[in-house]
């Protein structure tokens, strides 16, 4: 995994060796299932009355929500994506979704 870098808030040094640049990792900016709140959700709008499991709320890298969402395709045995901070999952799989995630220690809530 590369580095990945940010900005530090100082506006102005007069040290010339000064470096205002920042490493950070992404795995630390990922809190634990039990710490994050996502919410399952049935879906149709826009996919031509085609149902779609979402699972919104997911707060971390962008590696980690991707594994994630391979994870539930994978327990689905289903297709899907993840796009936006949301996962996709192609049917109605609220029930069992949430069932997945209260075993990996997710916290959880369902909508509509």
């Amino acid at each position: 995994m590369s580095a990945k870098f940010k900005r530090s808030n100082i506006v102005y040094s007069t040290n010339p060796d000064f470096n205002d640049w920042e490493e950070y990792d992404d795995e630390a900016l990922t809190p634990e299932p039990k710490d994050q709140s996502l919410y399952v959700s049935l879906d149709k709008k826009q996919r031509k009355g085609k149902k779609v499991t979402l699972i919104t709320g997911f707060v971390g890298s962008d590696d980690a929500i991707k594994e994630l969402g391979k994870v539930l395709k994978s327990k689905c045995g289903v297709g899907g994506s993840v796009k936006n901070g949301e996962i996709l999952i192609q049917g109605d799989f609220k029930a069992k979704v949430a069932d997945i995630l209260a075993g990996m220690g997710y916290q959880y809530k369902l909508k509509g």
